[in-house]
């Protein structure tokens, strides 16, 4: 069972009768929350709780984390899960209803961090999950509790006199590369504990020192601040200010330019990179040149948390260091400069991301938008407080197509685009692209009538003002949805008009490419197979030269749709393999989905009807998160219709059903592990990227099925052909 949980940054030390306490309410209740002062380790404590359950096995779905800390609107809660869940939807059905469904039957354990700026929003689901969902359970970490039926409140304090000690030892060593700056000063260092009230993250700020102090100037410096602060005496500050008056001496403590640098740093969202501080976070009082080592200061401060993760180097600040850092810059006056600064180097971003996404950097590209997402949604959250501003959020949230479509957020991208269609903007290229975007997004999803009011208005509004771009765009999008709603004509004469456009304009990107398969789909569903082959070649063509591979990926479905139909399905498996490799790694479920039925297909031809039926199964369970299985097209299901009569008819009704239904029970990531693998079901996903391709097969002669006639050799070599007459399929 997979946990789903970070790796510890660093040991976990002491805590031995809270674990113990926590585990027994996990055992008992369905709703635990863990609250407290900010600092005192209520994230540690439960993620340290949830992965001692994971490793435990108690939970068969598997324990997943939701990090809210960094949300502010109430609109994105159910997103924020879906994603924790790593659940990927394409159609128009609200968030919370694909939560439901999906949990219905699970048993899993959630954890929920840092949800108080939303408790109310929060909350509200919560009660919703656990009531509709019994082998749900729910671990939340916040200052204060969701209050609703069911739930058990464990507030933690702060660490004992002997947990703080040994806490503060293991940072103060760290602090010094493995000295022990505490050997010898245990006196000063326990009473040190003793007046930060054991909590953990002012232990921790105050190990951070010891860099440039020793533990008896650290206690004297910190003790004069306390004795200011209670008038004198030696009584203790209540809790709730110990780690905010800590927090405050590290500042005292801080240069000009560290505590300069940790205001500006407030203004991230989650985790940021260097080259994005270097930007944002450097004028006066800060040259460039500096910034590098001044947060390296940080970091040995404990005031900036270093991550390591498959993006690269990335850091963070602690939510309450955040919150200090965020009131100083506002005293600066400095906070508006600095979040435009903000808004302006992820809107930079993002046009980057966009061009690169047709380069051999999609892949990158891919993670490098999924780690940036809570700084792109702060911006587009900024952009959207000014009037003068909207223009921006709506550049924003339509040059994010390639994150909503490509990556698989359609849901979140529709909400985006909604919110900022809605505000005024004299800015027209900006509306144009969100509507166009949004006419493409309502299209994956199905919805139709909300895909022709976008691009109805889009295209007129372009043609009114000139904008030959966005009128291509708005008539490419219209032959999308002509295609998957089976106008063939109507498709084949709006996607070529729409290309005819884009070669005026000079345009070439992912978009044009798609648009290029799409058209060669749509000659291919009326006859002209040959014609689309053609096509789709010149366009895997364009994409190795530019190292582009989610088009490419949709290009080689059609081929190899060809080599099946021409009698080769050792080729069209290979060609089938490598586009469901790259479709799954993108998130792509329409890609994933068609991939998955064609090579069904494929397996019953190659004398294999058992694992098409597995295959179609594990098709089937998908298609509810793309909407109407095949689109509701009769063009896109007549090859389903094929693989199913061929496979009922070798295995008949009642063993077909059986492995059918074997196979809507796999999971997706498994069920494309399976595919892509010998057929066997594996025990997990296997991780894939988009540059991963299966390894390749060796090339045998087509014959046909032994239990084949001539007419089912024959009808594999021809396209398949729909007659609406009847309402029946002919060949």
């Amino acid at each position: 069972m997979r946990s789903h949980l970070p790796a510890e940054l660093n040991r976990f030390v002491g805590r031995d009768r809270d674990l113990a306490r926590l585990d027994r309410l996990l055992r008992e209740a369905r709703l635990v929350t863990v609250t407290g002062v900010g600092g005192v380790g209520k994230t540690r404590l439960a993620l340290r709780g949830a992965a001692t359950a994971a490793t435990q096995e108690r939970y068969c779905d598997g324990v997943r984390l939701v990090e809210l800390s960094c949300l502010n609107d109430p609109g994105l809660l159910d997103h924020a899960i879906v994603d924790a869940l790593g659940l990927t939807d394409h159609t128009a059905r609200a968030p919370r209803r694909l939560l439901l469904d999906h949990l219905a039957e699970r048993e899993l354990l959630l954890v929920v961090d840092g949800f108080e700026q939303l408790v109310d929003a929060c909350a509200e689901l919560v009660r919703e999950l656990l009531r509709s969902c019994p082998g749900l359970r729910v671990l939340a970490a916040g200052r204060l509790p969701l209050r609703i039926d069911g739930e058990q409140v464990f507030t933690l304090t702060p660490m004992d006199d002997a947990d703080a000690l040994a806490l503060f030892a293991e940072r103060a060593a760290a602090a010094r590369a493995g000295e022990r700056p505490v050997g010898g000063q245990e006196p000063a260092a326990a009473e040190l504990c003793r007046r930060l009230d054991g909590i953990p993250l002012a232990l921790e700020l105050a190990a951070g020192r010891l860099g440039t102090l020793s533990v008896e100037q650290l206690l004297r410096r910190l003790d004069d601040r306390f004795r200011l602060l209670t008038g004198g005496g030696r009584g203790a500050l209540p809790r709730h200010q110990t780690l905010r008056t800590t927090i405050g001496w590290s500042h005292e403590l801080c240069t000009a330019a560290q505590r300069l640098l940790w205001a500006r740093l407030s203004v991230f969202a989650g985790t940021f990179d260097l080259e994005a501080v270097e930007y944002i976070c450097v004028g006066s009082g800060l040259p460039q040149e500096e910034v590098l080592d001044v947060l390296g200061e940080l970091i040995d401060q404990s005031l900036v948390v270093r991550e390591d993760g498959t993006g690269g180097v990335r850091y963070r600040l602690l939510d309450t260091v955040r919150e200090y850092g965020a009131e100083w810059l506002v005293e600066t006056g400095d906070a508006e400069r600095l979040h435009r600064r903000h808004r302006d180097w992820y809107l930079g971003l993002a046009t980057w991301c966009e061009l690169d996404w047709f380069s051999p950097r999609q892949a990158e590209v891919a993670t490098r938008v999924e780690g940036e997402l809570p700084n792109l949604r702060a911006a587009m959250e900024f952009s959207l407080i000014s009037p003068e501003d909207a223009h921006l959020a709506q550049y924003l949230a339509g040059t994010l197509w390639f994150c909503w479509v490509g990556c698989g957020r359609l849901a979140e991208g529709r909400h985006w685009l909604a919110q900022v269609l809605d505000a005024e903007s004299e800015h027209d290229s900006s509306r144009l692209k969100a509507l166009w975007v949004l006419g493409y997004v309502a299209v994956l999803q199905g919805d139709a009538v909300a895909a022709i009011a976008a691009l109805q208005e889009c295209r007129e509004e372009a043609e009114l003002r000139g904008d030959r771009v966005a009128a291509a765009y708005a008539v490419h999008r219209s032959g999308c949805l002509a295609l998957v709603t089976d106008d063939m004509p109507r498709a084949e004469e709006l996607l070529r008009a729409a290309l005819a456009g884009y070669e005026e304009v000079g345009e070439l990107n992912s978009n044009v490419l798609m648009g290029q398969v799409e058209m060669a789909m749509a000659v291919g569903f009326r006859g002209r197979l040959d014609e689309a082959v053609a096509v789709c070649e010149q366009v895997v063509e364009v994409c190795d030269d530019h190292g582009e591979r989610w088009a490419r990926a949709y290009a080689r479905y059609v081929l190899g749709y060809a080599a099946w139909v021409g009698g080769d399905p050792a080729g069209a498996r290979r060609l089938l393999r490598e586009t469901l490799a790259v479709s799954h790694a993108f998130r792509d479920l329409v890609g994933t989905v068609l991939t998955l039925e064609m090579l069904a297909l494929v397996a019953v031809d190659t004398g294999d009807p058992v694992e098409a039926a597995v295959l179609q199964g594990a098709a089937e369970r998908i298609w509810p998160s793309v909407g109407l299985p095949l689109f509701g097209s009769a063009y896109f299901y007549a090859a389903h219709v094929l693989c199913e009569e061929r496979t009922r008819e070798r295995l008949g009704d009642a063993v077909y059903e059986e492995h059918r239904r074997r196979g809507a029970r796999i999971e997706r990531e498994s069920a494309v592990t399976r595919a892509l693998g010998d057929g066997q079901e594996a025990d997990g996903p296997r991780e894939l990227t988009p540059h991963q391709e299966p390894p390749p097969e060796p090339r045998q002669e087509a014959q046909p099925h032994e239990h084949e006639g001539a007419g089912h050799a024959e009808a594999r070599r021809l396209p398949l052909r729909v007659e609406r007459g009847d309402g029946g399929l002919k060949r």
